[in-house]
């Protein structure tokens, strides 16, 4: 991952932005967005802009820039600023507030950034995920704070425990890729249908904890599960401590980065720390992520 100072001294202007990001986008040359013609031409008139007479009228082609259907299209910062605002979010490991981007490229309001930074985490969806190979861990969590530190208006009333809360579960490979998902319940056949579609079927091991929702993943995969109402934590290669940690960070970076995180854009910062964890040694993430966008 390069450093600020050469993220700086790489992109010194909106060209060279746009040079990258056509680089990134079509690295076997520029194909139409619309009809995917690679029959284009350059616009002699506008840099980085292309005409396509084959999904164009008669005598009006297609022209379309290198921005046309990607994050960045119609916007009013310049792609520089962008691009700082990806480096910072992919070199902090907790992530960035919006906050702190508004005060570091000068946004007028909250909403500016705010607006920028799920934009960023939207591009950083993985649209060909793989399944899970290996030992994969299964758990689940809730997202949400607790009720008596809500605000009294606020408070659930309803019950106990997770009330109020957000159900998310994931899985991860040992050592590999990890993989989580917003879920309405933490039924048996909800649990049962993630893991199913995150994990191959040629998995070596599927390690859980006691959840009764995993009764029926040994009619699918080798399947194990640990105790933690016995303080059982570790029984040979069956534990969950990768995707533990992993729910550890997301905790720290919703409580001291971003303090609330709301159901409806909670996805987005589950893909942005799947995509940091995900290509943690990816000496060519930021390229990643710019392609995604």
């Amino acid at each position: 991952m390069m450093t600020l100072r050469e993220l700086m001294a790489m992109f010194p202007g909106n060209e060279d932005c746009k040079q990258y990001l056509q680089d990134r986008r079509w690295p076997k040359g520029v194909t139409c967005p619309r009809c995917g013609n690679e029959k284009v031409y350059d616009s002699k008139a506008r840099p980085f802009t292309w005409q396509c007479t084959k999904c164009g009228k008669p005598r009006q082609p297609y022209r379309f820039s290198v921005l046309v259907g990607t994050i960045f299209e119609d916007t009013k910062y310049p792609l520089k600023t962008w691009f700082e605002v990806l480096w910072q979010m992919l070199n902090s490991k907790k992530g960035v507030s919006a906050m702190q981007i508004q005060r570091q490229i000068g946004a007028g309001c909250y909403e500016t950034a705010f607006y920028m930074c799920h934009r960023l985490r939207a591009g950083m969806r993985d649209p060909n995920f793989c399944q899970l190979m290996g030992i994969v861990e299964v758990d689940e969590t809730w997202i949400g704070g607790k009720n008596k530190n809500r605000h009294k208006s606020k408070r659930n009333t309803e019950g106990r425990g997770p009330v109020g809360k957000t159900a998310v579960i994931g899985a991860i490979a040992r050592k590999g890729s990890v993989v989580a998902q917003v879920v309405n319940s933490l039924d048996t056949k909800t649990m049962t249908g993630f893991v199913r579609n995150a994990v191959s079927e040629k998995v070596d091991l599927v390690a859980t904890d006691e959840h009764p929702s995993y009764v029926h993943l040994k009619e699918h995969f080798r399947h194990e599960s640990v105790d933690h109402s016995r303080d059982e934590y570790v029984r040979g290669e069956v534990h969950t401590q990768n995707i533990d940690s992993f729910w550890s960070l997301l905790k720290r970076g919703i409580i001291g980065t971003f303090h609330n995180v709301s159901k409806k854009y909670l996805p987005l910062y589950l893909a942005e720390f799947q995509f940091r964890h995900n290509n943690r040694e990816n000496e060519d993430i930021f390229g990643l992520a710019i392609a995604g966008c």
